[in-house]
């Protein structure tokens, strides 16, 4: 890829075919296509008596895409749901016009050394289907499409590319594309790519124009079609992206939304704890003081 803006620490310069941050949103750049947030969870090493706790707290407007590479996640949601997910398998959340949810460490792991490795990701909805009923489905890892090509890896974790389409019901144009390279490999996939383009490095290094960019940069392709560049042996990215929505999201906390009454409306529910209990749960996590952006 070329055309790649480099931004470290806020400070923007020009490099290439890229806009480069450290996640998403950055301050250059809110979304890819509608990919509103990324979060590369650990690597963590956890004793015996450290676990994940994240209680139950709320979402609106958006799906959360849940990929682990080590360790496990206990799933509980408003909606009565509970599951475990394992490595490989892909957790899909949509809130709609809101859900609740917790995150922790599963019962059979809590009292055990473990390791916790993933990716969390945000999805807008379309402007459309912002209060649609929740949903949310799990997906198997041998549900989610694969194969080599060219002696690379591929896994099309969510949406449409390549001619594949992923198990996991997305509600808008987009890809999400895992790509595992064992030797120096070049890697031109910009004519099957849409919309806006991004590429996550998680393991090894990629080179473009001489330039070489490693593990935890965000690279934004200022046009997809331009989406080439060189993967060093033993490396592995994301490929993320799609068609972009017309209109702006505003953020708060876990709520996306077009419209700040939206936002408003869901602060307040909270405030008085109207939504819907996650069973088995007693405890939450606090609104936090902050402003929408």
């Amino acid at each position: 890829m070329s055309n790649i803006k480099l931004i470290i620490d806020e400070r923007p310069a020009n490099i290439g075919n890229f806009m480069v941050g450290r996640l998403l949103p950055f301050r250059e750049k809110r979304m890819v296509g509608p990919f509103s947030f990324i979060d590369h969870m650990g690597p963590a090493a956890m004793s015996d008596h450290e676990n994940l706790d994240v209680p139950p707290h709320p979402h609106i407007g958006l799906s959360t895409l849940t990929f682990l590479f080590e360790g496990e996640i206990t799933h509980k949601d408003s909606l009565g749901n509970h599951v475990v997910i394992k490595p490989g398998q892909v957790n899909w959340m949509t809130s709609g016009k809101g859900i609740v949810h917790s995150e922790r460490t599963p019962e059979h792991l809590r009292h055990t050394d473990k390791m916790l490795h993933g990716l969390q990701i945000w999805v807008a909805l379309p402007k459309a289907l912002e209060k649609m009923e929740p949903e949310f489905f799990h997906v198997e890892e041998k549900d989610i499409p694969h194969w080599e090509e060219n002696g690379l890896k591929f896994k099309l974790i969510a949406g449409e590319a390549f001619g594949k389409k992923s198990a996991v019901p997305v509600y808008s144009p987009l890809y999400f594309i895992e790509i595992k390279s064992s030797a120096r490999q070049k890697v031109n996939i910009g004519n099957d790519l849409f919309g806006e383009s991004a590429l996550y490095i998680l393991d090894g290094a990629i080179e473009s124009e001489g330039n070489i960019f490693e593990p935890k940069h965000i690279l934004i392709a200022n046009n997809s079609k331009l989406c080439e560049f060189e993967m060093h042996e033993n490396s592995t990215v994301y490929i993320f992206g799609g068609e972009p929505f017309p209109e702006e999201r505003f953020m708060y906390w876990n709520f996306v939304a077009t419209d700040k009454a939206f936002i408003e409306e869901a602060k307040t529910k909270w405030l008085n704890q109207s939504y819907k209990l996650v069973p088995g749960e007693t405890d939450f996590v606090p609104l936090p003081m902050q402003s929408i952006r």
